[in-house]
């Protein structure tokens, strides 16, 4: 036998608690014998050196010995069949086992296959008058199926558990312990000896079952330690000859303890514990924890017994779940039917978000929400300021999983939102479409909580012989009150699941009006095109007899200007002067329809030294105006058609020059990445990597009315003669250059403070060394 301090080789520090290897300590609890051997001539490799008090072999005398020294031929075959197959469905075996004097002793025998590899056969003590009656057992099983049928909650269900293991097995206590997102825990149920104290309620911090004693949980559906004080028997040799490393007891029923757990049972004052795994989609869900003063055994049948009550429980535990907060439930449900049925005969989910904001806080009892499109915020109920919230969005969206981010705790990983606690502790976030910048965001505010812990969990701290900071687990598990700041309500499972839905009813009919809207972009893309090929054919047929208008007009003007009063010389002038203009009109629709149909030739073009080409011609014509103009020096190098990008700034500079009233007229040429701060209005461009051109003038500026038919074909905001005349196609050409370019233009001006057009041009521009 050795010490429970001696099974690990090295101190349990704040460096390595979560990774002590309690899977392979090299030792078990002394109430069974564990053997380890070859299957290919049954030879044990390992064995526990507790064998003399039990089969009266030292250990010595077992090793490298076959199992045909302790087991009788028909046993071996018995567990050769069941090495073939399920280990579950066999075990236990019953086995003969012969000890030093050739005496028969009958023990439960499991056996299993380690992760590594290895065979292993645990010998657990036999007593005869526990055998299994099948009928007493299957009266208890259906007595606790009937009475788990009629509980209807969770609450209820645990009570119960709690309950009927206790009748069963004697324990002085049992406790249902349900692990939380966080994977602390409370209890949830508890029934225990009248003069214990209670630990209903009590919280338990994650620490106290770390990771890996999770997982083994998870792969044990029951843990028994008969005896805490035992001292544990350990393996010879300590190393597999097999596997020239430690044995992998994660399976084994007899696996020694962690000397940190065996510290915290001692410090509860617990004898003897059992532990028995809930889980729920084959995730830990929690514990029923049995605990008594005393050592005390339970029989291997009794612990099959106690595992199917968990089994079952883990069975219910989705039903009665489903049972908690049903009328909320059921809310939820209506409220999500009625957004689903106007969001569909809506044209934009925004506004009836918008419109039924009471029920949108409802679905998930916020208090405050945010509708976030592409160039707005919706605010609604109690929330932070705006920049507080595109600051938050621009933190999220790095750590949205499955377009959802939720949190009942953000001060304590956002540290900016310690500013907006009172209204925002708790967030939901949820992407309707990332690529367009849609999010709805719902808000709760802080609660102060008093979290009652069983004990104060922050872990003692020792330093060791050696300079080590080690740990140990709390001596005092009374109740513990901790004020818990920067937290909300939490959120719940069935809330987060009515979010989700929503995000799906939303991004479902933004498809189906997406497909309706391509099929009307194509039969308008048709439309077009017949069109153009309409306005082309029927300008350039225009042409011909307009020109014979004009010319006849103009060869009655020479042939017989003085047969003609001045009423009529007059009207022949205005009918040439007409003439001229409808053939103005005619040559801007050609060119309008053929931009429609020529493609795109792409070069790489200098954007500066066309600029400045294109002012040096305007100049010449403008050498009576004074004008000052700007030309941004890092203008990029853009991939573009040079003809068009050419017109699009002769039409804008020109325009800057014509319609300014100024003795100086100033012209700005530059680009921007984001809103530029003169700006008053918040386009999605700026909210996009992309450079972004503009001309700024000092003009006479746009009446804000005019601002949405300025790029009307043949819309002129002047009178004919003003500013020097025109066909009002310019602003027209230049919107068609750039849409196919792949951009957009849009406009902004107050009147007589000047005007800006900006415009992008699509993708694969370059500067500095950087590609947009």
């Amino acid at each position: 036998m050795i010490s429970i301090d001696d099974i690990f080789d090295q101190p349990i520090t704040l460096t390595n608690c979560d990774r002590e290897p309690i899977h392979i300590p090299n030792a078990i609890q002394p109430h069974g014998i564990c053997l380890i051997f070859n299957k290919e001539d049954w030879q044990i490799t390992q064995i526990s050196d507790n064998t003399q008090l039990l089969l009266g072999y030292l250990p010595d005398e077992l090793l490298n010995q076959s199992l045909n020294k302790l087991l009788k031929a028909e046993d071996i075959n018995t567990i050769t069949r069941c090495l073939e197959r399920d280990f579950e469905a066999i075990n236990p075996l019953t086995l003969k086992v012969l000890n030093s004097q050739q005496e028969t002793i009958t023990f439960y025998g499991i056996v299993h296959r380690s992760p590594d590899n290895l065979l292993i056969l645990e010998l657990e003590t036999y007593d005869g008058d526990e055998t299994c009656n099948f009928f007493q057992f299957y009266q208890l099983t259906r007595h606790l199926l009937t009475k788990i049928q009629n509980v209807a909650d969770l609450s209820s269900l645990s009570q119960l558990i709690a309950e009927e293991i206790r009748e069963i097995t004697g324990f002085d206590r049992v406790m249902v312990y349900r692990l939380d997102q966080d994977d602390s825990g409370e209890i949830i149920a508890e029934t225990k000896r009248i003069d214990l104290p209670s630990f209903l309620g009590l919280r338990y911090p994650d620490s106290d079952i770390p990771k890996q004693a999770k997982e083994l949980y998870r792969l044990n559906k029951l843990r028994l330690i008969p005896d805490v004080n035992y001292q544990p028997a350990a393996l010879i040799p300590n190393i597999s000859p097999i596997t020239q490393t430690s044995a992998d007891l994660s399976f084994a029923a007899l696996r020694s303890v962690s000397p940190m757990h065996i510290e915290y049972l001692q410090n509860m004052k617990v004898g003897a514990s059992m532990s028995i795994s809930l889980l729920k989609n084959n995730q830990l869900w929690g514990l029923i924890a049995c605990h008594h003063q005393t050592p005390k055994y339970q029989s291997y049948y009794m612990q099959t017994f106690c595992e199917l009550v968990g089994q079952l429980m883990s069975l219910e535990l989705t039903n009665k779940e489903e049972q908690e907060n049903l009328t909320n439930k059921i809310q939820l449900k209506n409220l999500l039917s009625n957004f689903v049925e106007s969001i569909a005969k809506s044209e934009d989910f925004v506004d009836v978000l918008a419109q039924n904001h009471e029920n949108l806080l409802q679905l998930v009892k916020a208090s405050g929400a945010a509708i976030i499109s592409p160039d707005s915020i919706m605010l609604l109920g109690k929330t932070p300021s705006e920049n507080q919230i595109h600051e938050l969005i621009n933190w999220v969206i790095p750590h949205l999983q499955d377009n959802l981010y939720y949190t009942d705790s953000l001060p304590k990983i956002y540290p900016p939102a310690e500013q907006f606690k009172e209204l925002a502790s708790g967030v939901i976030v949820v992407a309707i479409t990332k690529l367009q910048h849609n999010f709805i965001i719902w808000f709760r505010p802080e609660v102060i909580q008093t979290v009652n812990w069983g004990g104060d969990h922050h872990k003692q701290k020792n330093i060791d012989e050696h300079g080590n900071l080690t740990l140990s687990p709390r001596k005092s598990f009374e109740k513990w009150q901790e004020i818990v700041k920067f937290k909300s309500l939490p959120w719940q499972k069935y809330e987060l699941a009515a979010v989700i839905e929503l995000r799906s009813v939303i991004v479902g009919i933004i498809l189906k009006k997406a497909d309706e809207l391509t099929l009307i972009n194509e039969q308008l893309q048709e439309s077009n095109n017949e069109l153009d090929a309409f306005a082309y054919i029927a300008s350039h047929d225009l042409k011909e007899p307009l020109r014979g208008i004009h010319n006849y007009a103009n060869f009655l003007l020479e042939d017989y200007r003085h047969q003609l009063d001045e009423d009529g010389i007059y009207k022949l002038e205005i009918l040439m002067k007409l003439t001229r203009r409808m053939e103005n009109l005619i040559n801007a629709l050609l060119h309008f329809s053929r931009l429609s149909r020529a493609d795109i030739k792409r070069t790489t073009i200098d954007l500066k030294d066309l600029v400045e080409n294109v002012f040096s011609i305007i100049e010449i014509s403008q050498s009576d105006s004074q004008i000052s103009i700007k030309i941004a020096e890092d203008l990029p190098v853009i991939e573009a058609d040079s003809v068009l990008v050419e017109e699009i700034y002769t039409n804008l500079m020109s325009n800057a020059i014509k319609y300014n009233e100024q003795t100086k007229k100033q012209i700005e040429i530059g680009w921007i990445i984001g809103k530029p701060e003169w700006s008053e209005i918040d386009h999605p461009c700026f909210h996009q990597n992309i450079p972004i051109f503009y001309v700024r003038d000092n003009g006479i500026g746009i009446r804000e009315k005019n601002l949405d038919t300025i790029f009307r074909i043949f819309k002129r905001l002047h009178e004919q003669e003003q500013y020097g005349g025109g066909t009002g196609a310019g602003l027209t050409i230049v919107k068609k250059i750039v849409e196919r370019h792949g951009g957009q233009i849009w406009v902004e001006s107050k009147l007589k403070a000047g005007t800006t057009f900006y415009f992008t041009l699509g993708k694969n521009h370059e500067h500095g060394g950087e590609t947009y």
